[in-house]
């Protein structure tokens, strides 16, 4: 889960990361309120979680409450590389002597953490990585060893921090390891980590991503959910604990394991050319174990989506046998009811033919089989275009 600034910010100062007093707010009369309160020079920063917003004009500075409320109403409804602008942040301007950039993240690749840190920053740090990659520190971090002071000042020396505030620098970089940490997040990241004329160093900004898979042990972290962001059928997805994510296609995708169901996604984004460009309507892996609950699960809320105009079941069995596969999807049809829309089936491997006969026999409506996954996704996409027409 991606983190608003303002949310990243918060996390920071709940781990004693120093950064600067801010309110978000909805109206431009709201950000006029604020910028009374703080009784100075603000920035309006628009909150949404993507980068580029100083140039598509999301951040703007403001020196008196009317300026705010002004600046306000221009950015809030701004779309910012598909985020619509709900709320903004107000916060104090920061007299910035320099800027530096810091991170921890996950290295996927070396199975390890990594801190990258540069002297350098307020930038895109990925134009920096690649035009000037000597600027960036790259530091690998011990998962068991952690980051102590001794550490964090190794990486701001490796990062050439002046010396006027490496030993402060260390002690913010010490401060978000425990952020990242104790939060179980996947990115802690600030751009820019200033410095400003009293040698005093804060996190002017902040970006952080939560691992979902460690959710569990961060109750406290579903109050930092969008709900008004959140798409609605993948928050009821979530809550039946299913593998959903929407897409903006036709055809609904059920599969038994991620690979399988990514592949089924290309053959039916292919097989959609030739039928107007009919494309797949979501991701959803109901792995392993297709229970009948877990299959009406997956059928209700693909075919609650009124983009849905056919759906693709392909499973591959496995540990989960084909034909209990098949009295799953039996099952998921007594549970639903009426299905209403053409529902394709492709089964394969441990017990295929007897899942096959199971659903022969059903006779359920709408329903057909078909042998291959190339077929069986042309035959989702005709009937998605057929529909379409109808």
């Amino acid at each position: 889960m991606d983190l608003y600034e303002y949310q990243a910010k918060e996390l920071f100062a709940a781990h004693g990361v120093p950064v600067l007093p801010g309110t978000v707010v909805e109206t431009p009369e709201q950000a006029r309120a604020a910028t009374e309160q703080l009784g100075q020079t603000v920035v309006v920063k628009a909150q949404v979680k993507t980068g580029g917003r100083g140039k598509a004009g999301g951040v703007k500075l403001a020196e008196t409450p009317d300026e705010a409320q002004a600046k306000a109403e221009a950015i809030l409804g701004l779309d910012i590389k598909g985020h619509v602008v709900r709320r903004v942040l107000v916060t104090p301007a920061s007299d910035i002597a320099e800027e530096y950039y810091f991170s921890f993240l996950l290295d996927r690749a070396n199975r390890t953490f990594l801190a990258m840190a540069s002297a350098e920053g307020g930038v895109e740090i990925e134009l920096l990585a690649v035009e000037r990659p000597e600027a960036l520190a790259k530091i690998p971090i011990d998962p068991l060893a952690g980051v102590d002071l001794a550490k964090a000042r190794e990486i701001a020396t490796a990062a050439k921090f002046p010396d006027a505030v490496a030993e402060q620098a260390a002690e913010v970089i010490v401060k978000l390891w425990e952020t990242f940490v104790t939060e179980d997040a996947t990115l802690v990241e600030v751009n820019p980590l200033v410095r400003d004329p009293q040698d005093t160093v804060i996190a002017l900004d902040g970006k952080v991503t939560l691992d979902d898979n460690a959710s569990f042990r961060h109750p406290q972290h579903a109050e930092l959910v969008d709900q008004s962001a959140e798409d609605p059928l993948e928050a009821r997805a979530k809550a039946k604990d299913l593998n959903y994510v929407k897409l903006d296609g036709q055809v609904g995708i059920i599969g038994n394991g991620a690979g399988l169901v990514m592949s089924t996604l290309d053959v039916v984004a292919y097989a959609g050319e030739e039928f107007g460009g009919m494309k797949p309507a979501n991701f959803l892996d109901i792995g392993g174990g297709a229970s009948a609950e877990v299959m009406a699960n997956g059928l209700e809320i693909i075919l609650s989506d009124p983009d849905v105009r056919s759906v693709f079941v392909n499973v591959f069995g496995g540990i989960t046998a084909c034909d209990a596969v098949a009295g799953g999807i039996v099952r998921a049809f007594e549970l639903l009811g009426e299905v209403g829309k053409p529902i394709v089936v492709r089964l394969d491997g441990n017990n295929a033919g007897e899942g096959r006969r199971i659903l022969d026999a059903a006779g359920l409506p709408g329903l057909s089989q078909v042998d291959t996954m190339d077929a069986a996704a042309r035959r989702a996409v005709e009937l998605a275009a057929a529909a379409a027409v109808a």
